[in-house]
């Protein structure tokens, strides 16, 4: 995130007279990050992606969670190990720390016991918590950087978790054109983008999508009006609670940068935001929306794009001759 962002961010807030100008709206400006370690921000940047935590060496958070293509990878389900097809969609990391909890089934309190998972998910990098361990006490710089931003000798799993988690925190992206029409420029939007959101308020999108992330806030059936049909298997929530009640409930996904995180839905069966409005409408409201209406909507969603996350990549310490081999075909 850039810097100059945060500053005329709030700069433009302060100006207008702090929260009154949207105090009455349902969705609100994302905020700039505010309180973060900046040493552990640091070392989890390299660890987000570092291949070497995986069994392969070839996958790293970024390969699921791109930051150049919205926090996503752009496909129906994720590819794991082996090439392995992922059970669900790839939700994007971007403004993850506003969640109410992390993964379509909310499985994961908080992003630091996400981290966790897929490191050592079969279908996913493969590897044990145990051997990313070792990788990484191999590998002298990673020692010593572990130390100086931990105060130990031993890398743990849990300060592995924790500097990811905590370099995720920076990925909010602020700024946006429909931000800067919260805080009062009417000029960030068009007349298109504005029946958009009068219609998304109207016809009640905005129970589930509200908020910093319009999203991420609560858990919704996905089928309220029309059941969903579907092929993939996820259970959603009762996968975690055994409760039937719970079938086919998921945490409502932020629509933040929605315009970069197609495809849609758990499943990733809707391609573009065409089709998602299309069956958000029907069946979660009972509402078929007109082409126009469709369209209008579509502006609006494209308006909460924002200020993407950007900084200097990092340079990854080299392997040593102790360093475990990747086995990518095994």
């Amino acid at each position: 995130m850039k810097p100059t962002t945060c500053l005329s961010l709030l700069a433009l807030g302060a100006a207008l007279g702090s929260t009154a100008v949207y105090a009455a709206e349902p969705i609100e400006p994302i905020k700039p990050v505010q309180e973060v370690n900046l040493a552990q921000v640091e070392l989890g940047k390299k660890l987000y992606f570092d291949p070497r935590l995986s069994k392969s060496g070839f996958i790293s958070c970024n390969s699921c969670h791109n930051l150049m293509m919205g926090g996503t990878d752009n496909l129906q389900t994720s590819i794991g190990h082996n090439w392995q097809q992922g059970p669900i969609n790839s939700p994007t990391v971007l403004n993850s720390s506003l969640n109410v909890a992390q993964f379509w089934d909310g499985r994961a309190a908080d992003l630091k016991e996400q981290a966790a998972g897929p490191i050592a998910n079969p279908g996913e990098m493969a590897f044990t918590h145990t051997l990313a361990i070792n990788v990484l006490q191999s590998i002298p710089e990673y020692v010593n950087e572990f130390k100086l931003v931990f105060g130990s000798d031993e890398i743990t799993i849990d300060d592995v978790t924790q500097a990811i988690a905590e370099f995720e925190k920076t990925l909010v992206t602020p700024n946006s054109p429909f931000d800067q029409w919260l805080l009062g420029d009417e000029d960030a939007l068009t007349d298109q983008e504005k029946a958009g959101y009068a219609l998304f308020k109207d016809s009640g999108c905005v129970a589930c999508h509200n908020g910093q992330a319009v999203g991420g806030s609560s858990f919704q059936k996905m089928g309220l009006v029309e059941p969903y049909v579907t092929e993939n298997g996820a259970e959603g929530l009762a996968g975690i609670t055994g409760k039937d009640a719970d079938r086919m409930m998921f945490k409502v996904p932020t629509l933040r940068n929605v315009e970069l995180t197609y495809p849609y839905f758990h499943d990733g069966a809707a391609k573009t935001l065409t089709d998602a409005v299309d069956i958000m409408g029907r069946l979660q409201l009972g509402r078929e929306f007109s082409e126009e209406e469709n369209m209008q909507i579509v502006a609006f969603l494209k308006t909460l794009t924002g200020d993407q996350p950007s900084f200097v990549m990092p340079q990854l310490p080299p392997s040593t001759d102790t360093t475990p081999a990747p086995t990518p075909f095994e």
